[in-house]
């Protein structure tokens, strides 16, 4: 999906796709190492929900600088692309969400895997509502408040990611 994703956000010229489809590339990432460490002790896990919590909020942090150069310099992204990808991207995150659910009360490590997931459906719709304000207004910010809204996740789950292994990492 990133591939596709980050495609269609080029065609499109959406930094609401671009920033789902880089949170895409970043998931993938979050899932191989999760899976790397689900049998090392807690600390070796705590650790890499460290790296992976730090890397979300270097996300964040980069799609707001993003989100600001895109709203300066560029004109309205293509809304019909923007939807239609959102919602192919949707289906595919939430099949994913539906299985890690039973995570999301889990250790450092599976939670940060659940929150990315969660966090990813939450991207999609909010891609799909932006892509409605871009068409009726015509304009760029609808495509810019949502990519905003994404950098917003992106650091709050980094936040829950990071202070969860930190206290892990405390009382290992």
């Amino acid at each position: 999906m990133f591939g596709v994703e980050i495609g269609a956000a080029m065609l499109s010229g959406s930094n609401a796709l671009q920033a789902d489809a880089l949170d895409f590339l970043g998931d993938a990432a979050n899932y191989a190492v999760s899976l790397g460490v689900a049998g090392l002790a807690v600390t070796w896990r705590a650790r890499a929900a460290l790296i992976k919590g730090s890397t979300m909020g270097a996300f964040g942090l980069w799609v707001i600088g993003s989100a600001i150069w895109h709203l300066l310099s560029g004109t309205a992204p293509e809304p019909q692309t923007m939807g239609a990808i959102a919602l192919i991207a949707m289906l595919a995150n939430g099949s994913v969400a539906l299985m890690l659910y039973r995570f999301r009360t889990a250790d450092a490590n599976m939670r940060s895997v659940w929150i990315c997931a969660r966090n990813d459906v939450l991207g999609n719709v909010a891609v799909m509502i932006a892509a409605v304000g871009v068409f009726g207004t015509g304009q760029r910010w609808p495509d810019t408040l949502v990519a905003l809204a994404m950098a917003g996740l992106a650091l709050s789950g980094a936040w829950t990611i990071n202070r969860q292994a930190i206290h892990e990492l405390s009382h290992a």
